[in-house]
């Protein structure tokens, strides 16, 4: 019970704590929001399922940490996407052309990926990046002059309270905040585009679709391409901000992201792309802000994926069991009446 009941100073350290570590859980949240924002394209407007995500999420970190390793850290970006669209050509053809189902589809492509993904790492199982260059460190010095220049603009110093409140903005999270930024613009003008169109359409009623000319094997296959670079994408910058690669950094994130989309809905799930787009980012640092408020609790490191799952089950039953309040309202008091008649 010590570490849940508190005594004054321990409630001191552990908020101060809490603070101390809201930095990294916001970093760690914009990058899972590139997940969010995949599961939100091919789950939320195609309707399909990819289990690839696990598998796909490692591909671009594998990718973009040999690439980085390799001296090219800026074109370990696009190689890193490339790698997804790939992952999900393939998952999108065995639904589509080979007759596989959806979920099933998705678990064969994360089985294959595993071994494809430590022929990548060079038959390793971990990668470090502490002596390399990344997209991160090479940002950096724009980073730190467009601090100045804002700190300049407004004629603050340092160790004024502007320059403690940009010391928040670290060089990972304006990386994180432009890529999801781009992102979000990007799927915002893109599904408003015929083809984008044609991708809400075949998730909505591919029936439809088929008898208004449109191939929804195309779609589906556009649709996963683009959602899957994102995974990959989101990877790519995990492994470069953590200066390491493991071969099992991506183990449940299909779980994580799609908590988040779910949370987010249920703050800004109605309205247009943008809107709803925005919700799934901020799902995903809701969801790493309380997964740092757990760790605050001092649990052992084999209860956090326990943690994941509760939050994971809160995050899908909560709008169920909102919907259902009110007729379990009315059946207390009409429980209730049936008593006092009799």
């Amino acid at each position: 019970m010590r570490d849940i009941i508190f005594s004054k100073g321990e409630d001191m350290e552990f908020f101060s704590g809490l603070l101390s570590s809201l930095p990294t859980a916001f970093e760690l949240g914009l990058f899972n929001a590139l997940v969010v924002l995949a599961l939100f394209l091919s789950y939320s407007m195609l309707n399909v399922c990819d289990l690839s995500t696990d598998g796909c999420y490692t591909l671009g970190a594998a990718v973009g940490a040999v690439v980085a390793i390799s001296g090219h850290p800026y074109l370990s970006l696009p190689a890193a996407m490339l790698a997804g669209v790939i992952s999900g050509f393939v998952t999108a053809i065995l639904q589509t052309k080979m007759g596989i189902d959806s979920l099933l589809a998705g678990i064969i492509v994360n089985t294959g990926l595993y071994s494809i993904n430590i022929a990548i790492m060079g038959n390793k199982s971990l990668l470090n990046l502490n002596k390399t260059e990344t997209v991160f460190t090479k940002l950096k010095p724009a980073t730190d002059k467009l601090h100045d220049g804002i700190l300049g603009l407004f004629g603050a110093g340092k160790d004024s309270a502007l320059d403690k409140i940009l010391a928040f903005f670290s060089n990972e999270i304006i990386i994180g905040i432009l890529a999801v930024a781009i992102v979000i613009l990007f799927l915002s003008l893109f599904l408003r585009t015929r083809l984008g169109l044609a991708i809400r359409a075949t998730g909505n009623n591919p029936d439809m679709v088929r008898s208004s000319s449109i191939n929804p094997t195309m779609t589906t296959i556009v649709g996963l391409c683009i959602a899957n670079s994102f995974t990959a994408l989101s990877g790519c910058l995990f492994a470069q901000s953590q200066k390491s690669m493991s071969i099992d950094v991506g183990t449940g994130m299909v779980t994580i992201a799609l908590a988040a989309l779910l949370i987010g809905g249920a703050f800004m799930g109605k309205g247009k792309i943008p809107v709803r787009a925005i919700g799934a980012v901020l799902g995903a640092i809701i969801f790493r802000i309380v997964y740092t408020i757990a760790l605050r609790f001092h649990m052992p490191s084999f209860m956090l994926k326990l943690v994941s799952s509760v939050i994971v089950i809160i995050a899908i039953t909560g709008p169920y069991l909102k919907s259902k309040y009110p007729m379990f309202v009315r059946r207390i008091k009409h429980g209730k009446a049936g008593r006092e008649d009799a």
